[in-house]
């Protein structure tokens, strides 16, 4: 059985952009992101607030590569990126100090991917 990609052309573009920068800084993490990224959608990552919370560290890059959902409390202030949040999600994240950002932002702000770690 032959292995597709998703098929939403922003997805792909991030997945193609993850690639080609794990490939030039020689960083892993962007390849693991690419790959997870990847997989078919009734495999697609959710992760609520509070499982952000319990495996974070303050001040800690978080990358979901999938969908943030607003369940639970989040009290640190962490940087999440992720495919995209829920309004609730992104709300609670702002307001304990954090910040609710993209994957690609994070690939811009971080290139050599110190300090981010991949929650699914």
């Amino acid at each position: 059985m032959k292995r597709t990609l998703p098929t939403n052309p922003k997805t792909r573009r991030l997945i193609r952009l993850l690639r080609r920068a794990s490939r030039s800084t020689n960083v892993g993490v962007w390849r693991d992101l690419s790959e997870l990224l990847s997989v078919p959608t009734r495999k697609k990552i959710s992760v609520n607030v509070s499982k952000i919370d319990k495996f974070a560290k303050e001040g800690e890059f978080i990358a979901v590569p999938g969908k943030v959902l607003g369940f639970g409390n989040i009290t640190k202030k962490v940087d999440v990126a992720a495919l995209s949040f829920s309004p609730s999600a992104s709300e609670k994240i702002t307001s304990a100090g954090g910040r609710a950002i993209s994957l690609e932002v994070l690939l811009n702000l971080n290139p050599r991917g110190r300090g981010v770690k991949i929650l699914r």
